[in-house]
């Protein structure tokens, strides 16, 4: 073996560690700042829902500085506006749901013991394991503390939700950078199909807003309704959530109807059980008829594939993760119908094919 041949093997091993050196390392930041990277692509997708009315209005002839400026004023000015008229009534109704806890649980506590005395043989089985009905129920301190974990530093929270905020405020104001930036991604060849999946996605994206806001209203206000009818306490607190419970898709649901549903058995079991139709009929009303209506001009994803995608998410990112698991789906189902889909010829077999499969 020649010096050359020699030279040439030591670079090209010299090469291979540094980049495998590289990627590791690149794959450790990643890591580290994976928590940034998903705020910071919940940041585009609040960015390219918030374009939509901001191009709308720029090319009607307006600066854009001029339309960002109206579309955020309105925006925070909404918030401010409901946080002004709801959120002293829902700190109150906060405070007297924590008050009352100990009420409420000394309440379910009670009930499941008087309930458990209808069945002897089971009550016998727990009386023997040495653990009464409310031995079940987590110590009030142990709930407390477990709420507790959850908490996290006010100061902190507010400086990422000022830097959140201010990444879609840049992003709004000039998109041009990163969209520059985006399409120098791909090929030239393949800009074309990533200019319309990124409009595709941009409209889904769009679509998907439009209706979280539109089902989530209608949601509040008949959540708030009802629990004032039948005197739960904390109604203002459960509609609130019930608004933004459409952000989680279907799991969203259990995460609106549980907490209500308990306070209520503390009022009496009737209520509880009124409670429970009620968000069922909710969910079927809002879930299965009138979100996919306002979803199918626009979105047309099918559950399966956000459940999916919710629990794959949800697993590996937490509550963020659940956030942008439609938003995710919009993305996937854009760039698969762009970049795969359209290089094949269309099938007008397909639909029989697909018949004839289920059938």
């Amino acid at each position: 073996m020649n010096i050359k041949s020699t030279h040439s093997i030591f670079r090209t091993a010299t090469s291979i560690i540094l980049y495998t050196a590289g990627l590791i390392i690149l794959l450790w930041f990643l890591l580290k700042i994976l928590s940034v990277v998903l705020l910071g692509i919940f940041a585009i997708v609040l960015g390219l829902i918030i374009n939509a009315p901001v191009s709308r209005l720029e090319r009607k002839g307006m600066k854009r500085w001029l339309a960002c400026l109206i579309v955020f004023l309105v925006i925070f000015g909404i918030i401010a506006l409901l946080g002004w008229m709801v959120v002293p009534h829902m700190s109150n109704q906060l405070d007297v749901l924590i008050g009352n806890i100990p009420k409420y649980y000394a309440s379910i506590s009670e009930y499941l013991d008087k309930l458990l005395k209808k069945f002897p043989e089971l009550r016998k089985e727990i009386s023997e394991g040495g653990n009464a009905i409310s031995s079940a129920i987590p110590s009030l301190g142990n709930t407390v503390m477990g709420i507790g974990n959850f908490s996290f530093s006010i100061l902190g929270g507010i400086f990422v939700f000022i830097v959140f905020v201010c990444m879609v405020v840049f992003f709004v104001a000039n998109p041009k950078p990163i969209i520059e930036l985006y399409l120098t991604v791909f090929p030239i060849k393949q800009r074309e199909k990533a200019e319309n999946a990124m409009k595709h996605t941009s409209v889904m994206l769009v679509g998907w807003m439009k209706s979280n806001l539109i089902g989530g209203a209608i949601e509040a206000v008949l959540v708030y309704a009802f629990l004032t009818l039948m005197n739960v306490p904390g109604a203002l607190v459960w509609a609130a959530l019930a608004f933004f419970s459409e952000l989680i898709p279907k799991i969203g649901f259990y995460i609106m109807a549980i907490p209500p549903t308990l306070v209520a058995l503390s009022v009496s079991p009737a209520t509880a059980l009124w409670c429970l139709i009620f968000f069922l009929l909710l969910n079927e009303l809002i879930s299965d008829f009138l979100m996919p209506k306002l979803r199918s001009s626009t979105m047309n994803i099918h559950p399966m594939s956000s459940l999916f995608l919710l629990l794959a998410m949800g697993t590996a990112f937490g509550l963020t993760g659940a956030l942008l698991s439609t938003p995710l789906a919009a993305i996937i189902k854009a760039y698969y119908e762009e970049f795969y889909l359209r290089q094949f010829p269309k099938d007008p077999q397909l639909e029989q094919r697909t018949e004839d499969i289920i059938y």
